[in-house]
């Protein structure tokens, strides 16, 4: 590999961590917050408003329909608005964070409504106001499963980003893009490809780990 090549993949991994960074971030509290509405919205003990839940339910939905590619071109504008630029790694993270917060907010709902009700009637027989129950009492027991939730959410953005090319947001996708298939080199693609792999056992080790500390039944 050349000094060249090898330049343009510290390039590419800088662009990489950004885009996940920036990205996760995002759509982690955003998804948290999301997920937790809907919850909330949908459950007898708490703020019940099934219209509510019905209008933003379908609205996530209808992000989760589309494929990340499509999202990505139809929201150049946006991310334009907001970074001042349709290329590049920061303006790859508008798509990858609106994904990712529709993808997180359904996982965050699913890891909540796994809280048995009686955990909840006995915190509410306790006198806990409806925000002690959410943070002290239904986060404390859904938390291990939420770190699952939270590591799927980090292993699919490495597949956004490999996407993220199309739009001039760089990253070890787009270059094995680049050099692997445009250009032929197969070295280069099995290297990036080896790489994504590690990236994603890490990520997959690490959220388990955690997951199984927090776990409350071990």
């Amino acid at each position: 590999m050349t000094p060249e090549f090898l330049g343009e993949l510290w390039q590419a991994v800088l662009e990489t961590l950004t885009m996940l960074v920036v990205g996760l971030s995002i759509a982690g509290v955003l998804g948290l917050g999301i997920g937790t509405a809907l919850y909330w919205w949908n459950h007898r003990l708490l703020g019940q408003s099934l219209w509510t839940y019905r209008i933003v339910g379908t609205l996530v939905n209808i992000v989760r329909s589309f494929p990340f590619v499509i999202l990505m071109i139809a929201v150049i504008p946006l991310s334009r608005l907001l970074t001042g630029s349709s290329i590049g790694a920061l303006a790859a993270t508008v798509p990858l964070s609106i994904a990712g917060t529709a993808y997180f907010a359904r996982l965050v709902e699913l890891a909540l409504n796994e809280v048995p009700d009686s955990i909840l009637e006995a915190g509410t027989a306790m006198g806990a106001s409806k925000k002690h129950l959410i943070f002290d009492v239904i986060y404390s027991e859904a938390r291990s499963t939420l770190v699952l939730g939270f590591t799927s959410l980090s292993v699919s953005y490495l597949s956004y980003t490999a996407a993220a090319g199309i739009i001039g947001g760089g990253g070890i996708g787009d270059l094995a893009i680049r050099y692997g298939y445009y250009r032929f080199q197969t070295d280069v693609m099995i290297v990036t490809v080896i790489g994504l792999i590690i990236a994603v056992q890490i990520f997959q080790a690490l959220g388990n780990l955690t997951a199984r500390l927090l776990d409350k039944r071990n």
